[in-house]
């Protein structure tokens, strides 16, 4: 059975049906229950699990992630909302220092269940702290699970899988896709949340992306067809660990990659992927790993961001670049 939502709709969905299943899970964020959200991902959940399992929480980051941190002691499975990606550092430190490390510090008799629902990105016509990308911190942070989302199906599907796992998870929303609408499929097997997918095949590149950038990378695989170019769209989907089988087994068919992503391209996740890449297929490649990625800088004022933003005519300047070599 399936179903046309947006991908807020399907995580809505996702996160009732994590409710529904399990009572010990439980969901806090600022402004998420009465007013069901900045952005109504939990729209009438509050109405219809409780306020003591749907909890409009005080305006402090640092105490919502420190609340949690006890609740999944506690055997609760609790999935905390960041209102938006810049609100998350001042909850950081507890991120990194209390639910990176409890469960090894314990020598495992204390997992960490939770969720830390967070969205990001640009594309809003917002100014800098909600347009963030920070998912290179948590990368770069051992003990963390960190997953992006990019269509509703994945969406519905893969809150629940963060939901039910023992570790800390850290959820990226790419927020100017909760509106765009996909297929989700209910009944069908779900692809596990640990592996990339291959969004579409192609033979003369690849490009590698996650979140908001998929649907932009499609575009320009579109695009790039038209010229009789053929692109292959890997969407990572995982961040931490990365499917690195599904990375170099479509690398090696290509022979190029260039990675995608919004975040700022210094020490960003294009870095470590080109490392990885040079390091174990460096004989197989034909031309370097390229890097297609948000600006060294602060985020721009909403009127500039698309200039700052990768778009399809940056990711195509580096197919063509890469066909060059």
């Amino acid at each position: 059975m399936s179903e046309t939502l947006t991908m807020a709709k399907a995580l809505n969905r996702g996160l009732r049906r994590a409710l529904q299943a399990d009572p010990k899970v439980l969901l806090a964020g600022e402004d998420i229950g009465k007013l069901g959200g900045v952005f109504r991902i939990t729209e009438g959940l509050q109405a219809e699990f409780g306020e003591n399992r749907v909890v409009d929480s005080p305006l402090a980051e640092s105490g919502i992630i420190g609340t949690a941190v006890g609740l999944a002691m506690r055997g609760y499975r609790p999935v905390v909302e960041i209102q938006f990606d810049g609100f998350v550092f001042p909850g950081f430190s507890q991120i990194v220092t209390q639910v990176a490390k409890m469960h090894m510090r314990t020598g495992g008799h204390t997992p960490m269940p939770m969720v830390i629902r967070i969205p990001f990105g640009g594309g809003i016509g917002a100014i800098e702290h909600h347009s963030e990308s920070p998912e290179a911190y948590f990368a770069h942070t051992p003990g963390l699970k960190l997953v992006a989302c990019s269509n509703a199906n994945d969406a519905y599907w893969m809150i629940q899988q963060a939901i039910q796992s023992d570790d800390p998870v850290v959820f990226l929303e790419p927020k100017r896709r909760y509106h765009v609408k996909g297929a989700v499929n209910f009944t069908a097997r779900p692809a596990p949340m640990h592996q990339a997918q291959v969004s579409r095949y192609g033979t003369d590149a690849t490009l590698l992306c996650y979140g908001p950038m998929v649907k932009t990378c499609l575009d320009a695989a579109a695009v790039a067809a038209e010229e009789g170019t053929s692109l292959e769209v890997v969407d990572l989907r995982t961040l931490s660990p990365l499917d690195w089988v599904t990375i170099e087994s479509s690398v090696r068919r290509t022979k190029r990659a260039i990675v995608v992503h919004e975040a700022p391209k210094t020490l960003g996740l294009g870095a470590e992927i080109a490392a990885k890449l040079h390091e174990d297929l460096f004989y197989v490649m034909e031309s370097p790993v390229l890097r297609v990625a948000g600006y060294d800088m602060p985020y721009p004022p909403s009127r500039v961001e698309e200039e700052y933003l990768p778009g399809v005519d940056r990711i195509l300047d580096a197919v063509d670049r890469s066909l060059a070599y």
